[in-house]
């Protein structure tokens, strides 16, 4: 109520400049709103941080003070976990499990999480199969994931009022355009999906399925069988916390790692059009591996002089990669140190590996969500700027109520000519920078996109800033060339350039002249002026 009556005070204030020219009576609100939704509880704290994201709603002072807001959720009794996993197992819990850690190692807004040992006979093989384990026998490890019993009761009862206030707010003729209780929806469906855990167990099969000839990335693997709707338990990754290396910086291996996560991140979405939406740095670590030829000839090496052939056989952790965590985690308070141990590792034959947690939330584009978005991007692929910003209103949910089209359409082609101008630099503009011009123009002229859209373009975002941190200079269409090469010979590739209209011709186009704008990096400075002046590097594609 309070946030209702003092909802006039947004139109008073002077204008801040440094704060996106909003006014002082504006944040002072905003401020409001966080500490409100901070007290309201979990939903409301989860529906804050959805928000913060979608900067193409609503203001992005105020998406920046939402977005700082997280779960302070009090853990529920143990009694309950224990109650949960003796239902799905149909046993005691001493019969599962060797050790289980009564304490969380992570508390959410709907679920924690618990580390355990859990007893070698109730895994099948396949789970701790693992070729780059070395011989030294470890328990099996795992983490066990269950909802808050209270959760669904009280995510329902806060939908209901989410709702209700979204239709009087749809009331007001210059509201109607933010479409809020569809909105309201696709949030509820949001969290709907994260209080069945048989969803995220089938997330996880499938980015298992999708990467399983990507060796610089892991997903946890589930315990199929015995996942419920309200518990999920999974291999425990031990792994490095990717804001270390975003603190510390400037490492060996920044530049790979800010790569991997960008050919992960592409993959998904223009292979697999299966992308994790959830993508904050949180759900992201780095562990370790020796490479492949090192790895294979210690093995063979190791099972030859083993005098216990069977046991050799039956590894269950990865004694290379805890090794190498503990050596970073003893020099992590000293950033010089860490830089020179990451130093050691690169040149003992250790390479990074991306683990991806918490896969709840994923992003499919439909049939035709999909073919916009490919009519998109080839329209700014070929640089037509006008063209993306008509596609983007006449495909919006509420052409009728977009303000100043035909501007919003000019401003697209003014940004996308500026782009061009400097295409050949991109590493040196963030596309991040780009999206967020492109979301602000959207919120201004009331273009509204579709949800799926906003997901796509919100992990690019997340991923780009990730990414940038570690390496100032990576370039979006340097990272997107070896998935288009995939996209010619893989299978279901094929099948995508079908969908795209033209067969894929101008796809075609697009790729031969990201391999000649690759080519042209490597080139001389003097072969690259002389080109540049030719204007060879700005075909009419």
């Amino acid at each position: 109520m309070p946030l209702i009556v003092g909802s006039p005070i947004i139109l008073i204030g002077k204008r801040v400049p440094e704060k996106d020219d909003e006014r002082t009576g504006a944040l002072c609100w905003y401020n409001m709103l966080v500490r409100s939704m901070e007290q309201a509880g979990p939903t409301f704290i989860k529906l804050a941080q959805w928000a913060a994201s979608r900067t193409d709603i609503f203001p992005k002072e105020m998406c920046k003070l939402l977005s700082k807001l997280h779960s302070a959720v009090d853990p529920h009794p143990f009694y309950e976990t224990k109650r949960i996993v003796e239902e799905a197992f149909g046993r005691p819990l001493e019969e599962i499990f060797i050790d289980f850690d009564m304490k969380p190692i992570g508390i959410g807004a709907i679920a924690q999480v618990y580390k355990a040992i859990i007893r070698p006979e109730i895994l099948p093989t396949f789970f701790y199969d693992d070729s780059n384990s070395s011989d030294v026998i470890h328990p099996p490890v795992v983490a066990v994931k269950v909802l808050h019993p209270t959760a669904e009761k009280h995510i329902r009862r806060d939908l209901k009022i989410l709702m209700t206030f979204a239709k009087i707010i749809n009331v007001i003729p210059t509201m109607q355009w933010l479409s809020f209780p569809e909105e309201v929806e696709m949030f509820g469906e949001m969290m709907q999906d994260q209080l069945d855990l048989r969803i995220e167990e089938a997330n996880l099969l499938e980015f298992q399925n999708n990467f399983r000839n990507r060796r610089t990335v892991k997903f946890p693997k589930p315990l199929i069988g015995y996942t419920t709707k309200n518990m999920l338990i999974e291999e425990y990754v031990r792994g490095l916390p990717i804001k270390l290396f975003l603190e510390n910086g400037a490492s060996v291996f920044d530049h790979m790692i800010a790569n991997m996560g960008l050919d992960v991140f592409l993959h998904m979405l223009i292979l697999d059009n299966f992308v994790h939406s959830d993508l904050h740095p949180g759900n992201i670590m780095i562990k370790f591996t020796k490479s492949d030829t090192y790895t294979v000839l210690r093995q063979f090496w190791k099972n030859y002089t083993s005098s216990d052939k069977q046991n050799s056989k039956i590894r269950y952790g990865d004694h290379d990669s805890d090794v190498a965590i503990e050596r970073l985690l003893s020099k992590s308070h000293d950033k010089e140190l860490w830089l020179n141990e990451l130093k050691d590792l690169c040149n003992e034959g250790y390479l990074p590996k991306l683990v991806f947690l918490d896969t709840g939330l994923i992003t499919s584009l439909n049939e035709e969500n999909r073919r916009n978005f490919l009519d998109l991007f080839r329209a700014i692929a070929e640089f037509n700027g006008y063209k993306a910003g008509r596609l983007m209103i006449d495909r919006c949910k509420t052409p009728n109520l977009v303000i100043g089209g035909e501007i919003f359409a000019l401003k697209m082609q003014h940004l996308v000519l500026n782009v061009k101008a400097i295409t050949l630099q991109l590493g040196k503009i963030g596309i991040a920078d780009i999206l967020t011009t492109v979301l602000q123009m959207v919120r201004q002229h009331h273009v509204k996109l579709e949800g799926d859209f906003v997901n796509v373009i919100i992990s690019i975002l997340l991923l780009e800033g990730i990414g940038r941190r570690l390496d100032p200079t990576m370039d979006l269409l340097k990272s997107a060339l070896p998935i288009l090469r995939e996209l010619g010979s893989h299978g279901a590739g094929r099948s995508i350039l079908k969908e795209i209209p033209g067969g894929g011709a101008w796809w075609l186009k697009f790729w031969f002249w990201l391999e000649a704008r690759e080519w042209v990096d490597n080139a001389s400075w003097k072969e690259y002026a002389a080109m540049f002046h030719k204007n060879v590097w700005w075909p009419d594609i």
